[in-house]
């Protein structure tokens, strides 16, 4: 799929929002993106995550691919349908007592090739976590991917990372807030129907 396929995908789903928003992160943004609404259609999320797959698959720095690992709740959908396209598991990890975890019985194998995908990333934060845990749990974290990246390439996390579509959107400490400055107060995650990154 080109850039240019997967946000009009975005947009025919109502789902890349223009306004003033606070990111998970914490940082501000006049563009949001809430992934749920286009993953809550099975074949346009078979078909996104079935390209992200098969940019991992080609990609001959990341190699045999044992399992799929995202940080829940927004990687979940991510992980099962790249997942079933490579063949593979599909695992999640959660935050307890704020700290990224593995849960519910999943386990990772000493050695296991993990690819670590999300629906979006910005600061790359919650796949470096995941990646963490990977390590921690004596797995290999061979690459990373996202449906979107935020960051305009620029965020780097020691392994080869894939994603369909990369935006440049500026994003802004909540103190240094262009919008806010204005008198536009930003809309969190989750605060309205359709929230997101």
């Amino acid at each position: 799929m080109t850039t240019e396929e997967v946000l009009q995908t975005f947009e025919a789903n109502d789902a890349l929002l223009k306004g003033h928003f606070q990111l998970t992160s914490g940082l501000h943004s006049n563009r949001y993106l809430q992934c749920a609404l286009v993953l809550q259609h099975p074949p346009v999320a078979e078909t996104l995550c079935a390209a992200l797959a098969a940019k991992a698959k080609s990609d001959s720095r990341i190699g045999q691919i044992d399992l799929v690992v995202a940080p829940a709740l927004g990687g979940v959908i991510v992980a099962h349908e790249v997942a079933r396209a490579l063949g593979v598991r599909a695992l999640f990890t959660e935050r307890q007592e704020k700290v990224m975890t593995l849960r519910r019985g999943f386990a990772i194998k000493p050695g296991e090739r993990c690819f670590v995908v999300e629906d979006v990333v910005t600061t790359g934060g919650s796949t470096r976590e995941v990646m963490d845990v990977v390590t921690s749990l004596g797995g290999v974290a061979v690459g990373a991917g996202s449906l979107i990246d935020r960051s305009g390439g620029a965020v780097d996390l020691g392994v080869p990372r894939h994603a369909l579509a990369t935006l440049e959107v500026p994003t802004y400490q909540p103190d240094d807030c262009p919008m806010c400055r204005e008198g536009s107060a930003a809309i969190k995650p989750g605060s309205r129907p359709g929230g997101g990154k």
